[in-house]
């Protein structure tokens, strides 16, 4: 007999189920103006660019209606299959982009250089490894990764070659689509001079990285409104067209057109896939900025509005083009019918400004995770929303990428040049995906390594054969995607590098606690009142930098505290497993170890740490006098210690939390502790002078000397990254040679 739910139970259900559509239709329809502004752009300049080089010698009826159809199947197989179908299915705990996927390897298997944390400070519950049994093939990968080294070292460098591309992608869509935009206004006005056309393009440019400090949330809601009227007009003129020129163009959505386009443009219809590749831009921000949304939303909003837009407008253009040849250079705005086309004109004006806003979006969320993982040098993070953790804005990036955007319109102005340069960084991306998700589905998603070969197969192919293409073009514009790639590949390989060496010269020359008191009874060691925050890299040990200020300073405080920042390869570490605290010598001396646990995305809220850290810290003293307690009544303490050398932890159940909350333990300790606080808190941190040894190699002291020294003279110093009170801190000068 089938149970009734109570009335009650049926209301709450139905008003949380009716509270979840809310909340998807509204991150849908802010992702309108976050993260399809780039993709819904594309109609403007796609045919332009199609149709330049050598087929302009190719413009009848057949080269239109096969450029539709592989606009057509190209906006089907990558976007839609591709995207919306598999690869934000591999998302990283909520977080997409290049550096999710990486993320995801690391933690299912060895094939990460970057996470330097001890495994025993690795686990967090929520992001355990599925416990599906490996495949012999996946198995197979994982070990060879593991056992080659230079395999690591390739797979890091590609991921670093797609951030590369993705923030090249975030100079090159503003330039290409606001250029493009303003440039329409010369079907009315043939005489306007280029260096206005430019002048507007500059000057909305700047109004649109000038927007960027209100949020992703503010400039969603203010950008979702203009791709909404975008995207419905471009469908109504698509439609108008349609019925007006030539319904057959329904006819080109057959692939039988494509063999026929290829049959008599041979090499020149080659060539024009660097152009056609253009409607595909912007395609990888719907995975680079899931961490804004979530994957619902951005389905919703793909399937129920862009692409049936999209598809639309690139019929109804075809259309216009088969009875209007001569208009191929300016076929967008040609194809806009008379009456409408000032409206028409200021609202993809207005959409070109959103079109911008994916790509700066997915910059911000990339470097911020890479600066998370420490392969980027300390920038400023702002967190925008209380709700959506992944959205963020950058300062120091976001105004760079003006600086570079402007550099490109200023020095381009063709947007022909500029196009191609934007096809080689779109889709040089969406390969470096496509690589990545065959490792996903073989050794995280533990699938049959054929299913995971023809995902390559199909969708790689058809990248390959865009990238050949864009390639032909390298002299014409396309070297300048490669040269940001390069750079940003090389200071980011260097930042990491020198982050590494300089840890590693940290571990080498850390003091044991044992010797540094036993040499302190020589110095004559005195305590001061008061706790110091010792930051460093060392999670075992005491850091270099310590010793060489107690050694010349033989004076410390009453209460010590060494902190230690690990950033983990997750996107977020639970609250309360976010601090490892361990003891460091005996207990009369009030020296412990903590090991603050960060995932890639967490917001660090630095006014609130040293709250949190003394408040664990003297949870921790509780449950040392609890334990005793516990035996010398001769029963088992709910809770286990586990121990590392002369270091002591102890993980505590919640049976045990809920006891300390309730005030049954007291603690002489934790007493000391609260009167060390009221006392002062200082911190201490190494004030380091990285450089190469005198026997290294020219490139390494290039790379370590110049390139990393500068990077650290002037990115963020870690005290002010931190927000540590100027008043209360003590900086200890080292030099380091790595």
């Amino acid at each position: 007999m089938a149970r009734q739910m109570d009335p009650e139970s049926a209301s709450v259900s139905g008003g949380l189920r009716m509270n979840f559509y809310a909340t998807t239709l509204c991150l849908a329809y802010q992702s309108l103006g976050i993260v399809y502004g780039d993709l819904s752009i594309s109609p403007i300049y796609v045919y332009k660019s199609a149709f330049s080089g050598g087929m302009q010698l190719y413009e009848e009826d057949l080269e239109i209606l096969g450029v539709l159809s592989m606009v057509f199947w190209t906006l089907t197989l990558i976007p839609l299959c591709k995207y919306i179908l598999f690869v934000l299915a591999a998302d990283d705990n909520g977080e997409g982009g290049t550096f999710a996927l990486y993320s995801s390897l690391c933690r299912h298997s060895r094939m990460g250089l970057l996470n330097t944390v001890d495994p025993a400070h690795e686990r967090v519950s929520s992001c355990r490894s599925e416990t599906s049994k490996d495949t012999r093939m996946s198995l197979l990968i994982k070990e060879f990764f593991e056992k080659h080294k230079s395999s690591r070292i390739v797979l890091v460098l590609v991921v670093f070659l797609g951030i590369g591309m993705v923030i090249g992608d975030g100079i090159l869509t503003p330039t290409m689509s606001v250029l493009s935009a303003v440039n329409g206004i010369k079907v009315e006005v043939p005489d306007l001079h280029e260096n206005y056309t430019v002048l507007i393009a500059c000057t909305i440019l700047v109004s649109l990285f000038a927007l960027q400090h209100y949020g992703t949330h503010r400039v969603g809601f203010l950008f979702a409104p203009i791709m909404t009227a975008w995207l419905l007009c471009i469908s109504g003129v698509g439609i108008y067209n349609i019925f007006r020129w030539n319904p057959g163009v329904i006819c080109a959505l057959s692939p039988h057109y494509i063999y026929k386009f290829f049959e008599k443009t041979g090499r020149a219809g080659w060539s024009s896939l660097g152009g056609i590749v253009l409607c595909l831009t912007g395609t990888e921000a719907m995975f680079a900025d899931l961490g804004h949304f979530s994957k619902l939303s951005i389905r919703v909003a793909f399937s129920g509005l862009v692409y049936p837009c999209l598809v639309l407008a690139y019929m109804g253009e075809a259309a216009y083009l088969s009875k209007h040849r001569m208009d191929l250079h300016r076929s967008f705005f040609k194809a806009i019918p008379e009456d409408v086309f000032w409206p028409v004109f200021i609202i993809a004006t207005l959409a070109s400004v959103v079109g911008s806003q994916a790509i700066i979006s997915a910059t911000f969320s990339i470097v911020s995770q890479c600066r998370g993982l420490r392969c980027f040098p300390r920038v400023r993070i702002e967190h925008t929303s209380n709700q959506i953790h992944g959205q963020i804005y950058i300062p120091e990036v976001n105004w760079i990428l003006m600086v570079l955007c402007l550099a490109v319109v200023i020095g381009f102005r063709d947007t022909n040049m500029i196009g191609n340069a934007y096809g080689l960084a779109a889709v040089t991306v969406m390969f470096i995906t496509t690589c990545l998700m065959f490792f996903i589905i073989s050794t995280v998603w533990k699938k049959n390594v054929l299913l995971a070969f023809l995902f390559v197969v199909i969708f790689g192919s058809l990248e390959l054969l865009y990238i050949s293409a864009c390639l032909s073009k390298v002299h014409k514009g396309g070297w300048l995607p490669l040269l940001f790639a390069v750079v940003i590949l090389s200071l980011m390989s260097i930042w990491n590098y020198g982050t590494v060496k300089k840890d590693a010269f940290e571990l080498q020359n850390k003091v044991s606690l044992d010797r540094l008191l036993s040499s302190g009874l020589s110095l004559g060691i005195k305590r001061v009142p008061g706790i110091c925050l010792v930051y460093s890299n060392v999670a075992s040990g005491v850091p270099p930098m310590f010793a060489h200020f107690v050694t010349n300073f033989p004076a410390f405080h009453h209460t010590l505290i060494f902190v230690t920042l690990k950033s983990l390869m997750v996107p977020k570490v639970p609250v309360d497993e976010r601090f490892v605290i361990n003891r460091i010598g005996p207990p009369e001396l009030l020296i412990f170890r903590c090991i603050v646990r960060y995932g890639y995305k967490d917001v660090r809220d630095c006014y609130k740490f040293e709250t949190q850290l003394i408040e664990e810290v003297a949870e921790f003293l509780k449950q040392e006098a609890h334990s005793k307690e516990m035996a010398v009544r001769g029963q088992s303490p709910n809770f286990m210690f586990a121990a590392v050398g002369n270091e002591v932890s102890i993980a505590s159940s919640e049976q045990w939390r809920n006891e300390i909350k309730g005030g049954s333990v007291e603690c002489q300790k934790v007493n000391e502790l609260k009167e060390a606080r009221e006392a002062g808190v200082a911190y201490m941190m190494g004030n380091t002078h990285v450089v190469a040894s005198d026997l290294s190699p020219f490139l390494k002291k290039f790379a370590i000397d110049i390139v990393y020294g500068f990077l650290r003279r002037n990115c963020r110093r870690p005290a002010i990254a931190l927000q540590i009170p100027h008043t209360s801190l003590i900086e200890v000068g080292m030099l380091y040679q790595v």
